[in-house]
This record gives C-alpha cells, sequence and structure tokens, in this order.
C-alpha cells in the first residue's frame, strides 16, 4: 500500500537538520524500497524547511512508524510530529520519476 508521510519540524531545531542532512540522505537512500520519494516541504523557495514529505510503500501504518523512528532527523530530535495518511494514487499503473 502507498502512504504519504508529512512531517513537522521544531523551529527551534534547524542547525539538527543541517548536522544531519547527510545522514538522513544516507539513510533514505537505505530504505529506498520503503522511502520511495522524499524531500523537505517549504512555504516559499528559499527559505528554511519547515518538514518533509515522503511517500512510502508499506503495508501498514505501523511498519512505516517502525522505520520512521530509525531516521536519523527523527533520532536527533529534529521532527516535531508526523502525520500518515493513505495515498489513493490515481492512475496507479503510472509511474513517473520525480
Amino acid at each position: 500500500m502507498l502512504y504519504a508521510v508529512r512531517f513537522f519540524d521544531r523551529p527551534e531545531q534547524f542547525a539538527v537538520r543541517q548536522a544531519q542532512l547527510p545522514t538522513h540522505i544516507q539513510w533514505l537512500d537505505e530504505h529506498k524500497d520503503a522511502v520511495l520519494v522524499g524531500g523537505s516541504l517549504r512555504h516559499e523557495p528559499g527559505e528554511n524547511p519547515v518538514g518533509g514529505l515522503w511517500i512510502v510503500e508499506a503495508p501498514n501504518k505501523a511498519a512505516i512508524e517502525e522505520l520512521l523512528r530509525t531516521d536519523p532527523f527523527w533520532i536527533h530530535g529534529l521532527r516535531e510530529r508526523y502525520e500518515i495518511l493513505f495515498w489513493s494514487k490515481a492512475f496507479a499503473d503510472r509511474k513517473v520519476p520525480v
């Protein structure tokens, strides 16, 4: 099943994002079979990120929660909270590079 995961960062923890970004990117690459798409979210281009968005393939929400708790951004306290939503992708047969 596909899910969208929306992360909300702690604004006062931007230094954590900067320090952990290389490790987080490596972690994402190691989990590319589950986290199909990932990236930061900003209110405007050029502004500091306020969170992130993943598209995840997983059997259920519990599997995603277990996975995200191993992410360096979560471990080091950047993430304030998250929401996991089942994603009903239109045109399920289309694979699109992003």
